[in-house]
Formats: C-alpha cells, sequence, structure tokens
C-alpha cells in the first residue's frame, strides 16, 4: 500500500519559520542516519518565507516518521509555531522523478 501526502502551513513569523526549518533539517539529519525503508520525504520553504509544504510518501502499512524522535521534536510544540492547523491533503502518486 502506498500512501501520499501534502502538508502546507504557514509560521506565525519570521522568527518562528527559523526555529521551524531548523526543527525540519533535524528530521532530515536524522533520517539520512537511520535510513528508514518506506518512506520518500521532502520539506519546501516557500518564497515567502513563512509558508511551508512537506510531501510524504510511505510505502507499506508502518509510517517510519512515527518511529522519528526528531520529527516527534519537530511536532512537539508545532501549535506554537504556525498560524491555525496543517493542512493535510491525501495524493495520488502520479508519477515522480527522482523523488
Amino acid at each position: 500500500m502506498i500512501n501520499a501526502a501534502v502538508v502546507r502551513y504557514e509560521t506565525r513569523s519570521d522568527a518562528a519559520a527559523e526555529e521551524n526549518e531548523k526543527l525540519v533539517r533535524q528530521v532530515f539529519e536524522e533520517l539520512n542516519r537511520e535510513r528508514p525503508e518506506g518512506l520518500r520525504y521532502a520539506a519546501l520553504r516557500l518564497a515567502d518565507g513563512v509558508g511551508f509544504v512537506h510531501l510524504v510518501i510511505v510505502e507499506g502499512d508502518a509510517d517510519p516518521l512515527s518511529a522519528s524522535a526528531a520529527f516527534a521534536e519537530f511536532r512537539g510544540r508545532l501549535s506554537e509555531r504556525v498560524v491555525g492547523s496543517p493542512e493535510r491533503t491525501p495524493a495520488t502518486v502520479v508519477g515522480s522523478y527522482r523523488f
């Protein structure tokens, strides 16, 4: 089974965006060390400086992000950094190149 989603949100300020980016980078550092199977993941900071988009594809039943300590830290105080709630939209992979 393949589950894909797009998650969009906006941070409260440039300072919150900087903290958010730092925490996202820590997630990728951990993923690059641990190299979990069945996960394709990308995070983008938008040109406005405060918007973020995450693209996640999980192959299989277990979500490797749920076992990530860095991801748990990222999510821990997310509500303090973002405006409203992140918008998670399920998606279907139509095609990809090097993702």
